[in-house]
């Protein structure tokens, strides 16, 4: 089997996290702990956000796409789909009120809406998944440093629902961290929206060749210098 290399703007989120694979599974397998990747990916979330603080787009934009990559190699580590998690959890609708656009904060929706998806309508790039999530949560409808908050209350319930299966392996405790990976990706893209930006192009510049520091598939990066690799 051909070995994915690369990520091209028009492709999905599917392609994205096989490409991930092909470059960081055996590196990251070898060198991380899941408690290493999860503390790589909240340090670049981070990052991302002290762009909005700072009012640096560059490095909000950079250290996002970088983020989303960690996220990536999480869900590889846990083999779960990102794009078959993310369209159960938003099927064009809000994953809480059902409807599009999102009616939670004009409605003050107090209880979860039973939604229902068919993979005949999914989005098939990221780029149409971005565009989706413009529907459901209109940008005009936060401000950027609310979606740069929500952004970081996901990172943190993403962490805390992978650390609580791995203390008892639940089946239940593995569906959450399924549901806490969309929810992030989901606020992902709502600050991208927010912010103005297409993120399968900039992961397209970041990741075109591979690894976006070497270049190489799979990535040769040594321990030391991925741990203090600041973008």
């Amino acid at each position: 089997m051909k070995q994915k290399v690369g990520f091209r703007e028009n492709e999905s989120i599917a392609d994205y996290q096989e490409m991930m694979s092909a470059v960081y599974s055996i590196p990251d397998d070898r060198a991380f702990s899941i408690s290493d990747l999860l503390s790589h990916q909240a340090r670049f979330t981070m990052r991302a956000l002290k762009g909005i603080r700072k009012g640096d787009m560059k490095k909000l934009k950079n250290n996002l796409v970088v983020s989303l990559s960690w996220v990536a190699t999480i869900s590889n580590r846990l083999h779960i789909d990102m794009q078959a998690a993310l369209w159960r959890r938003f099927p064009h609708l809000c994953s809480y009120c059902g409807s599009c656009p999102c009616l939670c904060k004009r409605e003050k929706i107090i209880k979860r809406a039973k939604v229902n998806h068919s993979r005949a309508n999914m989005p098939k790039t990221m780029q149409e998944f971005q565009k989706m999530f413009q529907k459901i949560y209109p940008p005009k409808n936060r401000s950027l440093a609310d979606a740069g908050i929500h952004l970081a209350e996901e990172t943190g319930e993403m962490t805390e629902s992978i650390h609580n299966f791995l203390g008892q392996h639940k089946r239940k405790q593995f569906e959450s961290i399924e549901l806490e990976i969309a929810d992030w990706i989901s606020c992902m893209f709502g600050l991208a929206n927010s912010a103005g930006f297409d993120l399968a192009s900039e992961s397209a510049k970041y990741f075109a060749s591979g690894c976006h520091i070497c270049h190489h598939t799979p990535c040769s990066c040594n321990f030391s210098y991925i741990a203090d690799f600041k973008s």
